[in-house]
């Protein structure tokens, strides 16, 4: 069973796209969406075990991939990787700068140097990769950035490093999508809420026992999935968003809107697209605990 997406097939043949953050979740995900509509896809992290086994996946799929292990926080080598995936497929099309992370933590304990390689983790790293995406190829060719943030909306207790950095993320995006339009490169970003992936597991029990609180503060009263978010970043990618630049997508059943003034009604009548064919529920939410 291949991949199921709203998308034609083709839409990205012959086109080179980088994800980086692609050996999970969201990553994954968008990886396997972008190569089953015809992309060159380059996925880029940190783990070569967990790239491998995306790629392994993809090639099994059908689907064209490359790996490049690579800290998106280490400039050098950013730039080495862009220079060989320009080396290897001669044009860098589009970029989903996704990767990224934090933990949780009041503000009041988050030391200077916690603070700082959060920042580096969900800006400085995204920022590198554009700059050298935009100067090495999309200057003078055009392309395509998707940037990954956050529901960030009127702050995130407990994660302001993060909030901090991916409200900047924001910001940048903004700015870039004005800076780089006479290049014709569409900047954009895609705010994902809850989103029911791997990255659950790696929560404290404290934070796990949460989960099952969440939804009730949703108004479409679920959490999102992967493939959820997959479709606004391919949507951005495509030609149908070629007046788009400068706009965040929210994905996030609404979260934000939810008011004090206003009881949400518990439902199931949203009903969650799944199209990604290898998606797998985050143990925590199998096992209900």
């Amino acid at each position: 069973m291949p991949y199921t997406s709203v998308f034609a097939p083709g839409l990205f043949k012959g086109q080179t796209i980088i994800v980086t953050g692609g050996g999970s979740g969201i990553g994954r995900c968008t990886a396997h969406e972008l190569a089953y509509l015809g992309a060159n896809v380059v996925i880029v992290g940190r783990n070569p075990e967990k790239l491998a086994t995306v790629e392994a996946e993809i090639t099994e799929d059908g689907g064209i991939v490359s790996t490049r292990v690579c800290d998106i926080r280490d400039e050098a080598t950013v730039i080495a990787t862009i220079d060989s995936v320009l080396e290897q497929f001669g044009a860098i099309d589009g970029l989903v700068n996704n990767a990224g992370g934090q933990y949780r933590t009041a503000m009041k304990t988050i030391s200077t140097k916690g603070f700082e390689a959060v920042v580096r983790n969900n800006l400085t790293g995204g920022f590198i990769f554009m700059r050298e995406a935009y100067n090495r190829w999309m200057a003078d060719h055009g392309g395509n950035i998707v940037n990954i943030i956050a529901d960030i909306w009127h702050g995130w207790p407990e994660f302001a490093h993060s909030g901090a950095a991916r409200g900047g993320m924001l910001t940048l995006s903004e700015s870039a999508a004005c800076e780089w339009a006479a290049s014709n490169v569409r900047v954009n970003t895609v705010a994902p809420g809850g989103i029911a992936s791997s990255g659950f597991d790696t929560y404290t029990p404290e934070m796990r026992q949460r989960l099952f609180d969440y939804t009730d503060r949703v108004p479409l009263s679920r959490f999102g999935t992967e493939a959820e978010i997959s479709a606004a970043i391919v949507y951005l990618l495509s030609p149908a968003a070629a007046y788009i630049t400068g706009s965040c997508i929210r994905v996030d059943g609404g979260a934000p809107n939810a008011r004090q003034t206003w009881k949400l009604e518990p439902h199931t009548k949203n009903k969650p697209f799944e199209g990604f064919h290898r998606a797998k529920l985050p143990d925590v939410l199998i096992r209900g605990e």
